[in-house]
């Protein structure tokens, strides 16, 4: 095996997201179960696991679609970051509780001894072909067991092995776990479940999470896109002002990728935008105490040469970078990692 494995390290501000997140979700299946039993109180073993039944589904699904709506929300205001700096933990707490749900789901049917006909529901494969009577709940299980494969792979280890690009596009399932689980919801407990708050739970979690990520993929758009060319194929940033000091101006190469250039009072660099970490958009971090500082998890890489300080061994690829009457240009063409590239102004 090629990656170490690695305790997870607890500090404090761990304890008090996962904390939170824990309250948080106690709270809500507590008032869900509260409030639904005091309209309908349950009157047999069965009513009382298909009170759980329903309330830990409804955190679940409320889970997933807050740990949806972090990543717009960090890139449209930073005041958001602090959430998505332990998002895993929310993720691998989501799955539990989802995994709970299913497990009232089949304590429902063993209850009765008709674990058979759930089997039979799943199997019988001309109602597949429907759309009221489809077997919603294989859509539950196929979501679960995304869910299953990111909750397990969660940890930085896995991480290392698999490389932040294939990690990444991995747990990029979560968009279809949702799918699945917005279609269990659909043609399931909508089907049977009357009460307003059903369809506004449903609509308003599908509008915010599609909202949110329209309007930062929006935002990104108007930060930054593809630079316009010099004569030699170098591409255009912009006058050193125009660049935040402590700050970058992210530009693309036509068909190319996501190129970082910061400024660091009078030095000028150019790295990926790809975090080494979780490949996180490393242009809409800052530099702290002169090191380029990832804005998710605080990853840090020094701006001469993209390297992180010992004894850490991260290294980005950088680009060459050069004033031209007056103006900064940056060459598309990455350099081998470590690579150092900055310039200092006169």
């Amino acid at each position: 095996m090629s990656a170490g494995f690695v305790a997870v390290s607890w500090n404090r501000r761990k304890v008090v997201y996962d904390a939170l997140v824990v309250a948080g979700m106690f709270v809500f299946i507590g008032v869900h179960m509260t409030i639904t039993a005091a309209g309908h109180p349950p009157t047999d073993r069965l009513g009382w696991i298909d009170l759980r039944l329903k309330a830990f589904g409804a955190c679940a699904f409320t889970m997933l679609s807050l740990i949806l709506c972090i990543g717009p929300l960090a890139r449209l205001d930073q005041r958001f970051l602090p959430l998505l700096y332990n998002r895993r933990h929310f993720g691998v707490l989501m799955f539990l509780t989802a995994l709970a749900h299913a497990s009232f789901m089949v304590e429902w049917y063993a209850v009765q001894g008709a674990l058979g006909n759930l089997g039979g529901e799943l199997t019988t494969w001309a109602d597949y072909s429907k759309f009221i009577g489809f077997p919603f709940k294989v859509l539950g299980i196929a979501a679960l067991l995304i869910l299953a494969f990111m909750a397990a792979t969660s940890h930085d280890y896995w991480l290392a092995f698999l490389g932040p690009p294939v990690w990444k596009a991995l747990h990029m399932g979560v968009y279809a776990a949702f799918g699945f689980v917005m279609l269990h919801v659909a043609l399931g407990v909508m089907q049977h479940e009357r009460h307003w708050l059903v369809p506004a739970l449903f609509g308003g979690a599908f509008v915010l999470v599609s909202g949110l990520h329209i309007l930062a993929g929006l935002g990104m758009r108007g930060g930054d896109g593809n630079a316009e060319l010099a004569h030699d194929g170098w591409l255009i940033v912009g006058r050193p002002e125009t660049i935040k000091d402590k700050a970058a101006r992210i530009v693309s190469a036509p068909g190319g990728e996501r190129i970082a250039v910061f400024r660091d009072g009078r030095q000028i660099g150019a790295l990926s935008n790809l975090c080494a970490h979780q490949n996180g958009p490393l242009g809409e971090g800052c530099i702290v105490d002169g090191l380029v500082t990832c804005p998710w998890h605080g990853y840090q890489y020094r701006l001469e040469d993209g390297c992180a300080p010992p004894p850490f061994t991260e290294k980005l690829a950088t680009f060459r970078v050069r004033l031209r009457d007056g103006v900064i240009e940056v060459d598309p063409s990455p350099l081998p990692s470590g690579t150092r590239a900055a310039i200092t102004l006169a």
